[in-house]
């Protein structure tokens, strides 16, 4: 599938994922000692505002709740959460940081500092808003035929071969 990003866009969307690897594996790195994950970190983050349902955290983290899952039976099974099915709805838990969790988010952090450019001419605010407003921009349940990043002017409508549509929004519909 060929695209019509915006120079820009494209040139920022490679910087973000070069960003971005460099960056976890720097984490992993940093992470090993203490047993953890970058995903269990994100799961305890998410956690320490207070308990939620294993659904509730999926969603928050992005991940389908069978892939949280894994990382949450690891977490349970180290003492950093606890599980308890719902008693409204059996087949949902309740999962809740413990002190032992706490303790392990905090030394994640500090670890995870290290993880980072130590350079103060990095605008880490600026960044982080506009981070925030890329993540904010991309769908959860990305469609397929969607090209995300490109600006309307660059979309280009695309038609299945026999005329009727594939139903996905931006493929077959042009873009208000």
């Amino acid at each position: 599938m060929t695209s019509n990003l915006d120079p820009d866009a494209r040139t920022s969307y490679r910087l973000i994922t070069l960003a971005a690897r460099l960056v976890q594996r720097r984490q992993d790195d940093a992470l090993a000692h203490l047993g953890l994950t970058r995903a269990a970190v994100i799961a305890l983050e998410n956690l320490a505002a207070g308990p939620l349902n294993q659904e509730q955290l999926a969603e928050a983290i992005r991940v389908q709740s069978q892939t949280l899952g894994r990382v949450l039976i690891r977490l349970e099974g180290a003492g950093h959460i606890t599980r308890t099915r719902q008693s409204t709805d059996r087949r949902q838990f309740k999962v809740e940081l413990t002190e032992s969790g706490a303790a392990a988010l905090e030394a994640a952090r500090r670890a995870e500092i290290n993880a980072y450019p130590d350079d103060p001419g990095i605008g880490w605010k600026v960044l982080s808003e506009e981070l925030a407003k890329f993540v904010s921009a991309l769908p959860a349940d990305r469609e397929h035929g969607v090209v995300p990043f490109a600006a309307t002017e660059h979309r280009t409508v695309r038609r299945p071969q026999g005329g009727r549509g594939s139903g996905l929004r931006g493929v077959d519909q042009p873009r208000p």
